[in-house]
């Protein structure tokens, strides 16, 4: 199977209407939000078109999602999540909010590892809650340090955030890690919540609920298969979990989309081949960025992670200030995600999504040389 990243051209790419090709004019290259450059992986394609054959565009039903997802686990990961233990919810985040407060105090504080995605901040604080960071350290790893002190400010009852792969470094959790983690939460009576929807983009990725039975997961085939648009995922509780998954309301269910539903689950089950493609035409972006970044930018200091396609680049060394993606948008005509959002640590940074054409990679770095050469004062 071809590389996935490779078949289509930026005529092509200019023809979509979402929010990544129509957010800013022509003129300016998008890199930046978690679409990507990719035709659908064929089954995933003709379980949608099959569906709307005959008219299969009601409310969805059945398990056949949840045991998509555990057939993929098990033959991946060797982790086969319990089916009874699963419940179908609109999207992610919209999952990550009815699991913090299912697990935990009305107005108890979140704790999240910064920087990280900017929803985290927005959907908890639409909640009326508090965020309490805990900072990664040098390496974008888990702080456990930071993480204590942070349980601690939280206070019993609170919850953690955890997002796994890590959003936007990269960063894959090792399983001495989660262990770690899973001991400071019991510890400190914080319930975890983890955002895995980036898990099957990820080298050596460790499902939480593989090391702790009292978490809740939310699972999706979105950032893999490019389904942002075809809202379902899956909340997933570990064995000590069932009793909160088992409260959570019915009607939050009816927010999935039946062609969603129908989408992930071909995703999961017949989807591999494709996303394996996709995986190795990554790996050859993350190398063609590491080289690009060496020879136009070397101020530039990326260190490529082991998950999602996303990449962290820190333009502290370019001397353009705290928000250094308004230049390469002003100059340069790139777009790229601001690192302020992502909390404490994203100043200097920005976010460049890589699973897009080669060539639209190497010109997005060529306009982003070209910004940083313009004089300061026009900045």
């Amino acid at each position: 199977m071809g590389n996935p990243l490779r078949e289509l051209t930026l005529a092509d790419l200019r023809h979509r209407t979402s929010m990544k090709w129509r957010r800013y004019p022509e003129d300016v290259l998008p890199v930046w939000v978690a679409e990507m450059d990719v035709p659908l992986a064929e089954p995933v394609a003709r379980a949608i078109t099959d569906a709307v054959a005959i008219g299969d565009t009601g409310y969805p039903s059945g398990t056949g999602y949840a045991e998509a997802l555990a057939g993929f686990a098990r033959r991946r990961w060797g982790w086969e999540p319990a089916v009874e233990r699963t419940a179908i919810v609109p999207d992610v985040m919209l999952g990550v909010v009815e699991m913090l407060r299912l697990v935990s105090h009305r107005d108890a504080p979140v704790v999240v590892n910064c920087p990280v995605y900017p929803p985290f901040y927005q959907f908890v604080e639409s909640m009326g809650r508090k965020v309490v960071e805990a900072p990664l350290d040098s390496a974008a790893r888990i702080d456990l340090g930071a993480l204590e002190r942070a349980f601690a400010r939280a206070g019993r009852g609170s919850a953690y955030l955890l997002c796994n792969p890590q959003n936007p470094t990269g960063t894959v959790h090792t399983r001495a890690e989660l262990e770690q983690v899973a001991l400071l939460a019991r510890e400190h009576g914080v319930r975890v919540v983890v955002d895995e929807i980036h898990a099957p983009i990820a080298s050596g990725f460790v499902p939480y609920l593989s090391v702790a039975g009292d978490g809740l997961s939310l699972m999706s085939a979105s950032k893999a298969w490019n389904l942002a648009g075809l809202k379902a995922a899956l909340a997933v509780a570990g064995p000590q979990s069932a009793g909160d998954l088992a409260r959570l309301p019915e009607e939050v269910g009816h927010g999935a989309s039946h062609l969603g539903v129908l989408a992930h689950t071909a995703a999961f089950t017949d989807g591999v081949d494709w996303l394996d493609a996709l995986l190795e035409g990554l790996d050859e972006n993350r190398r063609l960025l590491t080289g690009l970044l060496a020879e136009h930018l070397p101020e530039v200091r990326y260190a490529p992670g082991q998950g999602t396609y996303l990449a962290w680049l820190d333009c502290r060394g370019l001397g353009l200030g705290d928000d250094p993606a308004r230049t390469f948008l002003k100059h340069g005509k790139v777009a790229l995600n601001p690192g302020m959002p992502f909390g404490t640590g994203g100043a200097g940074h920005v976010r460049m999504n890589l699973a897009t054409t080669p060539e639209v990679l190497v010109e997005a770095v060529r306009r982003m040389a070209r910004a940083r050469n313009v004089p300061t004062g026009l900045g």
